[in-house]
C-alpha cells in the first residue's frame, strides 16, 4: 500500500489540485500509512490537533477563530518538505468555534503544494463526511478537487 501512496504522492504534482485524502474506518492504519511516508520521505506529519490545539489555546477565545487561519498556514511552512506537505488529526478543524471549513482549508494549501491529509470521517456514496447526520459538527463534501485513497 506505501508503494501505491508514494506513487500517486510523485504523479499528483502536476494536477492544479494536489490534495490526497486518507479515508478508511477507525484503527486501519491511516495515520500508519501517513507515518511510512514521512519516514520514507524524511518529514514529519503536522499534527493539528496538537500543534495548532497548543499555539490556539495561549490566545483568548474570540481571537482564536481570526488567528486560527493564519496559524494553520505558518505550520504548513514550517512542516512542508520538498513542496510535500503530511497532515493527520484534524479534529480541531471541525470545532464549531472556529468557524472554519476543514476540507476548503486543505484544498487551499493543495493549490501551491502536495498535501496528504488523513481524513477523520467516511467516503459515502461518493461523499466526505465527518460526524454523524445529527452531530453539531457534522459536515458532507463532494470528492471534487481531491484524490481519495481508500485504506481497508
Amino acid at each position: 500500500m506505501i508503494d501505491e501512496l508514494e506513487r500517486l504522492v510523485d504523479d499528483i504534482g502536476a494536477l492544479h489540485n494536489k490534495l490526497i485524502v486518507l479515508i478508511g474506518p477507525p484503527r486501519c492504519g491511516k495515520t500508519r500509512l501517513l507515518g511510512n511516508l514521512a519516514a520514507n520521505r524524511h518529514m514529519l506529519p503536522m499534527n493539528i490537533g496538537g500543534t495548532l490545539a497548543t499555539l490556539l489555546a495561549t490566545l483568548p477565545q474570540r481571537q482564536r477563530q481570526v488567528q486560527a487561519m493564519t496559524l494553520l498556514r505558518e505550520l504548513a511552512d514550517k512542516y512542508a518538505v520538498a513542496d510535500l506537505l503530511l497532515i493527520d488529526n484534524i479534529e480541531l478543524l471541525f470545532d464549531r468555534s472556529l468557524k472554519l471549513d476543514p476540507l476548503g482549508l486543505l484544498k487551499q494549501q493543495a493549490h501551491r503544494i502536495r498535501v496528504v491529509a488523513v481524513w477523520p470521517g467516511e467516503l459515502r456514496e461518493g461523499r466526505l463526511t465527518y460526524g454523524e447526520m445529527e452531530h453539531p459538527e457534522h459536515q458532507d463534501y463532494s470528492t471534487e478537487g481531491l484524490v481519495p485513497f481508500e485504506i481497508q
